[in-house]
């Protein structure tokens, strides 16, 4: 009330403006209807109270939906995620399934390929076993065995009797020269020393190099003729001794005395028209050019070239029964080492 008596003419003016009288008659009339206002604004209040909870209440179940509908995005977005790795997963599988059946495929195959193997290893087995008991009979291994003896003596029997038509045999005294000093293509062959101090002889005809190294004017023409025949000699034994081994010999021979040829069918060099002899062929299938094993007029380089070859094949027959050359410019000490081994005796239990 004292603040309300305060002077103040702003105050006062709009107090005396608010200022009602009431007369006495309508004062319960007045009072009911300010009591009554006075409950409507407690209503109203109440009311306002309560809508504002219920506000609030809104407010954090709409910030709880807010959040809800957040988390169900992130949610669809991994199931999202997921859903695209599933479907990847889904065609790697389909891959893998794939290739699991043509593993499967292929399994099988190899399987039925082992089975197939199984089956032919059995059976081979069968005919080993059978072979087996056949080798341990009266007509197997040792019936074998004794058929080879007699086969190694009819060979023994056989080349003995070109030993005998053909002798080989050592002259004492210094030997003579037997090397093959060159052969086509101008490279040095280096041989094994001889195998003694004397010289060998077929037929008691020496065999001499120097004509085939070198031929001059001075050379003595007997001597070329004795070594042309002597290789004759050798040839013709060679010949017989593959015949019976059964060795078909890799440089074939065309047989005649002292006028022998031997065929290369891959030779080192290829000759000229003037250098080819007139008994150069060609076959159908194969060209092969014919050496000479004698001078006469001929090419040293050529006869040099056929005796280094006549020596590879009296090699080759020393490789078939178990032996090595001598050396490459050793041919009749080649010659009589493969007659020595084959007419010893252990030849025929070797």
């Amino acid at each position: 009330m004292e603040r309300e008596t305060e002077p103040s003419s702003s105050r006062g003016d709009r107090e005396e403006e608010d200022v009602k009288i009431i007369e006495w008659e309508e004062f319960d009339h007045e009072l009911t209807r300010l009591w009554s206002l006075s409950s409507a604004l407690k209503l109203a209040t109440e009311k306002k109270q309560t809508l504002q909870r219920k506000l609030e209440s809104l407010i954090q179940v709409s910030a709880e939906s807010l959040r809800r509908i957040n988390e169900l995005e992130e949610m669809r977005q991994r199931l999202e995620a997921k859903k695209l790795m599933v479907d990847k997963t889904s065609v790697n599988c389909k891959v893998t399934e794939q290739d699991l059946k043509k593993k499967e495929d292929d399994l099988s195959a190899e399987v039925r390929s082992l089975l197939v193997g199984g089956t032919t290893l059995s059976i081979a087995k069968s005919k080993l076993q059978e072979s087996n008991c056949q080798l341990e009979g009266e007509s197997g291994y040792a019936h074998l065995k004794t058929v080879t003896n007699k086969l190694r003596k009819r060979q023994q029997y056989m080349v003995s009797q070109v030993s005998f038509i053909y002798p080989l045999k050592i002259e004492a005294g210094p030997s003579q020269d037997q090397e093959l000093e060159s052969f086509p293509g101008g490279s040095r062959l280096v041989g094994t020393k001889p195998v003694s101090q004397g010289s060998v002889r077929i037929l008691g005809l020496p065999f001499s190099m120097a004509p085939f190294t070198k031929m001059s004017f001075f050379t003595d023409k007997k001597e070329v003729q004795k070594s042309a025949t002597a290789l004759g000699y050798v040839a013709h034994a060679v010949s017989l001794l593959a015949l019976y081994l059964g060795v078909p010999i890799r440089y074939p021979l065309r047989l005649g005395g002292s006028k022998t040829y031997i065929r290369d069918y891959a030779p080192y060099i290829e000759p000229s028209a003037s250098d080819m002899s007139p008994v150069s062929t060609l076959s159908e299938n194969a060209k092969f050019v014919e050496f000479p094993l004698f001078l006469d007029g001929q090419d040293t380089t050529r006869a040099a070239y056929a005796v280094f070859l006549l020596n590879k094949n009296i090699e080759q027959l020393l490789n078939f029964v178990g032996e090595s050359s001598l050396g490459p410019r050793q041919v009749l000490a080649n010659l009589k080492e493969l007659i020595r081994i084959i007419q010893s005796p252990d030849y025929i239990y070797s």
